[in-house]
């Protein structure tokens, strides 16, 4: 594969559903590869203020058989570091709909750092549902 444009999304991913699909498939569309980075435990006490269900090892597996998936790595011990974007050099971060507080500590790293990424925000899965769902009515 050529210097396409690298495109990483972040996520506990503690059980895979349909909205992280969507997340996945709306990623790629901003980019050639997709790697996705599955956050630690640390994590999702930080964020989500609680441990989840599956292991790392295990979310790891899950995420890694999803399609459209080029890549899947551990994210940082240290939160808020971003040191995995060293090894990964993205292009674009894609985020959910609802991942502000990730939204706004990416942003305030990326102006510190002086780094060139683009954040994208990607689109709530349910409304497009929805909406779809009406118009085939």
């Amino acid at each position: 594969m050529g210097k396409g444009k690298r495109v990483v999304v972040f996520g506990i991913f503690d059980g895979i559903h349909d909205g992280h699909r969507s997340l996945f498939s709306q990623a790629k569309e901003h980019g050639d590869e997709l790697i996705v980075i599955v956050g630690r435990n640390s994590a999702s006490l930080r964020w989500k203020g609680k441990k989840p269900r599956y292991s790392q090892k295990e979310r790891l597996q899950l995420v890694s058989k999803e399609g459209g998936i080029d890549r899947v790595v551990l994210g940082d011990e240290e939160q808020s570091s971003y040191g995995v974007f060293e090894e990964l050099h993205p292009d674009v971060v894609c985020v959910g709909y609802d991942q502000d507080a990730l939204w706004k500590d990416l942003q305030e790293w990326i102006v510190k750092e002086k780094k060139g990424i683009k954040i994208v925000r990607l689109k709530s899965y349910y409304p497009k549902t929805y909406h779809n769902s009406k118009l085939q009515r």
